[in-house]
């Protein structure tokens, strides 16, 4: 039968009432619970990821010596202020703005008048601090972020329209929102891909390194980056293999050093991530370009402070601080490292291993035009 030979009920009928009818939804994805008091998932902490709603869960994250998943706690924040000693309208720039911890604790003080820009070369992390620095309120004139690696702050500078800057704040430690996610693979506690790199869409990964890299190279760069002494056991079996995750990586290091005691073992496993990650994102050479410019990009009598997190940076940033003030680029430096209290140590475990040292480019005398000079 053809549809237009379909008989036709001509009857009048009532129309439904359709708004008394129930309104097809999609059926409700219900959200995972929350995993006991500290879950131990990265995503599963959705709670710390959203800190307005959730503040209860956040102090007492906080309280119990962790950091909460997908922020970072600045380190030393008094000591560096102390260091860089802010004054209303300096301009400051940030090498390494991170969850801008540091920051937010410099722009109150460069007020009024004042200008802090910030760097960070994680294409994911940046946009983020970015948001909370304008919620905050501060606006284009007072807070600059800018994409990029502090090896090139000359230029970055340049292209500001700026000839030089009053204090330079570089804080070398991977924050915690990189450490956490299993997703960038910097941490061995979590599996996740072997990546490693600050900027993901740049460079090679662990992963790429360890499998082209040839034995001997990989001993010496265990050597170099972390000081690791089964750095011969470790680099012939490592070397040209392919591991794509990070436990992976972990279980080989512990089948290689089966017969070393298990404390051992945890600490070449920490060691041989620090010395890939370092490798994987250049950062002694990065260190040492930035060290070679922060003399000519500070004005006279401007401040930089740096903290370092092992003895491959330290070692660096004392020798050229030293350097700078036999060649008259600087009028002073720390006279020694300066290092976390006990009470922050115990507070936040991240800030054991960091140093703080600092440096005064030559110029107008910082005690004439504010007080007490620096240390």
């Amino acid at each position: 039968m053809a549809y237009a030979d379909w008989p036709v009920d001509e009857t009048p009928k009532k129309l439904p009432d359709l708004s008394a009818a129930p309104r097809a939804t999609q059926p409700r994805k219900r959200r995972p619970r929350y995993a006991g008091k500290y879950p131990r998932g990265f995503e599963q902490k959705y709670k710390e990821h959203d800190p307005e709603r959730f503040g209860d869960t956040i102090t007492k994250v906080l309280e119990s010596g962790k950091t909460p998943a997908g922020m970072h706690r600045p380190i030393m924040v008094d000591e560096v202020l102390a260091a860089l000693a802010p004054r209303p309208g300096e301009v400051a720039v940030d090498c390494t703005l991170g969850y801008g911890g540091h920051a937010r604790a410099l722009l109150p003080r460069l007020a009024p008048g004042g200008r802090l820009v910030g760097l960070d070369q994680d294409p994911m992390e940046l946009p983020k601090a970015e948001g909370r620095f304008r919620a905050a309120g501060f606006g284009l004139e007072v807070f600059t972020p800018y994409r990029g690696n502090f090896a090139g702050l000359a230029q970055v500078l340049a292209g500001l329209g700026l000839c030089g800057v009053d204090l330079i704040l570089a804080d070398l430690g991977v924050s915690a929102m990189q450490l956490d996610d299993p997703k960038r693979g910097f941490s061995f506690k979590y599996d996740g891909p072997l990546d490693m790199r600050m900027n993901p869409g740049r460079g090679r990964s662990a992963s790429a390194l360890l499998e082209s890299i040839a034995p001997g190279e990989l001993v010496d760069l265990l050597v170099q980056n972390a000081d690791e002494p089964f750095a011969t056991l470790l680099g012939p079996a490592l070397a040209g293999r392919g591991f794509a995750t990070t436990g992976a990586l972990v279980a080989k290091i512990h089948a290689v050093l089966s017969r070393i005691n298990r404390e051992e073992v945890a600490l070449s496993v920490r060691r041989t991530f620090q010395a890939l990650r370092i490798a994987v994102n250049d950062e002694f050479s990065v260190l040492d370009a930035l060290l070679r410019q922060v003399p000519a990009c500070l004005n006279p009598g401007g401040r930089a402070a740096i903290l370092t997190f092992h003895s491959g940076e330290d070692r660096r940033v004392k020798k050229a601080f030293a350097s700078g003030l036999r060649e008259g680029l600087y009028s002073e430096i720390a006279p020694e490292v300066t290092r976390p209290t006990a009470a922050e140590r115990q507070a936040n475990p991240r800030a054991t291993s960091a140093k703080l040292r600092w440096a005064r480019r030559v110029g107008p005398s910082h005690q004439d035009a504010a007080g007490p000079a620096l240390g």
